[in-house]
């Protein structure tokens, strides 16, 4: 299965513990490399069984990222995008589940010619021709992150076919970094190896020799630690690589940097070590330390207890609070306690209500809309969030008793949010929403058409639930004004309020397409917005 290509593959394991930062450091390190004038394309390979995140539940997997060909990916995927820019698709984000899915499929069809399907080969081969797809004659370097740890069961087919994805292609082809914990016990003052020691000999036993090691630490490496761990693991001590928590994710790139990570990579692959270009991104760092305002931000939503179920939107936040000069102060307020949403005028300068499904903590979200509106406080209403705005308008400013959506009350009397006729006699719950890049026509005037800057705008979607057109006329009548709509069906895609500080609900979800330099057009005029009221709060 050889690659026909000129594609190098660099491999992101991770070791001892959950949650280090694998989707992180490979962010980073495509940064570095794109920095410095390679091309680059990822991959996340899941081992769970579901074929993709899109029916599970936030609590237990965070955001799901919407890729713009409208597949629903890992929330790495975030990770990956907002540091270089580069889009993934499709091919980014394979599962086990997926895997099987495809394996047992052909079987069933008889394309295994009486084959006995087996893990070994016929898994491993099918995640081997997965990595080949992110491949081609445009990508200098393919990142493929490998989820969960050296260990789980889970993983081992994915480890064993990077093993023979390796072998197959040669050294000169791939390279393999493993990403570790060097925990600090505070009770012995001192950083111990020995469970690093012991995930790099767990990676050794299936076959893989790590060629870069990458430590998350507390405290620094010196260079006897370092000794210890090139000898006990076999790397060479100036591949043994410190990564120290960092204040923010987005200065890891430049710990990176001065640790060389690119240089190594680069080396092993007999490449031009050319000059890396990060002007804008260290212009961007030295930003976050001139913060002079403090902004508080009411993120309003049903996962709010879990931080990376609103992962993007956090993140998009923080971007805007970048440009803008301002220290972010998000408050996390859950949709269910009615009594907290309704003292938020008090204490924010923003409400922000997310994306979500179902019913549970709806209510609480149309009161936070009516409370910034009432108010004036500036409102930022994503998808649901959107949704949730226009059903609190319909009730209380166009008399419509009852108004709701259909995917909340089947009864509404008057289901201002309903779903496509093409979605009406749907039953099956995975993709069958609106997903990815749809085109969206600006009104002249809006103060949408002002921060974008232009006419015409593609953003990412998934939902199934729409805003229902026979309301336009009352809605519009009374004042809320429906400024963006897709082209392709004429349905409403932006609603705004003339006669407020700041007031936008958008059906798309602008989080997946901002990044730290290029804060996206809403959450930057949200947060100037939000930065302008608390300075007119503190004059009064």
């Amino acid at each position: 299965m050889a690659a026909k290509n000129k594609t190098k593959y660099i491999f992101v394991t991770g070791g001892v513990v959950s949650s280090l930062g694998k989707g992180i450091a490979a962010a980073s390190i495509g940064l570095l490399l794109k920095s410095r004038g390679y091309s680059v394309q990822f991959q996340k390979l899941d081992p769970y069984l579901n074929v993709d995140p899109g029916t599970m539940n936030p609590f237990q997997h965070g955001e799901v990222y919407i890729t713009a060909d409208g597949t629903e990916t890992d929330l790495d995927l975030g990770h990956y995008e907002r540091f270089t820019g580069i889009e993934t698709n499709r091919n980014s984000n394979y599962t086990a589940g997926k895997i099987y899915m495809k394996v047992i499929s052909e079987e069933r069809k008889g394309a295994s010619l009486g084959d006995t399907i087996q893990v070994v080969p016929h898994i491993t081969n099918e995640i081997k021709r997965s990595i080949l797809s992110v491949g081609s004659d445009d990508v200098d370097f393919a990142i493929i992150e490998i989820g969960g740890t050296v260990g789980d069961i889970e993983s081992l087919p994915f480890l064993e076919a990077i093993r023979q994805f390796s072998l197959e292609q040669g050294p000169s082809r791939s390279i393999f970094i493993h990403l570790t914990l060097v925990p600090f016990i505070a009770a012995a003052g001192e950083l111990k190896t020995k469970p690093t020691q012991h995930s790099v000999a767990k990676l050794r036993e299936i076959g893989i020799q790590p060629h870069i090691l990458v430590c998350r630490t507390e405290q620094e490496l010196d260079a006897d630690l370092r000794g210890k761990l090139s000898l006990f693991c076999s790397i060479p001590k100036d591949a043994v690589i410190q990564c120290a928590d960092a204040k923010s994710i987005y200065a890891v790139p430049s710990a990176l940097a001065g640790e060389g990570v690119d240089r190594l990579v680069l080396r092993h692959f007999n490449l031009d070590i050319t000059k890396r270009r990060m002007t804008r991104w260290e212009e961007m760092l030295r930003h976050i330390d001139e913060a002079d305002v403090e902004v508080s931000i009411a993120v309003v939503g049903k996962y709010i207890e879990l931080q990376d179920a609103y992962k993007s939107i956090y993140e998009s936040l923080s971007h805007a609070a970048i440009h803008h000069g301002i220290k972010l102060k998000i408050i996390r307020v859950s949709s269910e306690d009615h009594q907290v949403v309704k003292g938020l005028g008090r204490r924010v300068a923003g409400v922000l209500v997310p994306g979500g499904f179902g019913s549970r903590g709806v209510e609480g979200k149309i009161l936070a809309a009516k409370l910034a509106r009432e108010k004036d406080i500036p409102y930022f209403g994503i998808c649901m969030g959107m949704q949730v705005a226009a059903i609190e308008y319909a009730r209380n400013v166009c008399g419509l008793k009852g108004a709701n959506s259909l995917e909340l009350d089947e009864e509404t009397p008057h289901p201002v949010i309903n779903l496509m006729e093409s979605q009406k006699n749907v039953t099956q719950k995975g993709g069958t929403m609106r997903l990815g890049n749809y085109p969206c026509h600006l009104k002249d005037g809006s103060r949408v058409k002002a921060l974008y800057n232009r006419r015409d705008i593609l953003e990412r979607h998934r939902h199934r639930f729409e805003f229902n057109n026979e309301y336009r006329e009352a809605f519009e009548e009374k004042g809320m004004d429906l400024t963006g709509t897709c082209p392709d069906n004429d349905l409403v895609e932006v609603v705004e309020l003339k006669d407020h500080s700041w007031y936008i609900g958008c059906q798309f979800h602008p989080e997946f397409k901002s990044s730290p330099i290029a804060p996206h057009p809403l959450f930057s005029g949200f947060l100037e917005a939000a930065k302008a009221y608390t300075l007119k709060r503190k004059n009064v």
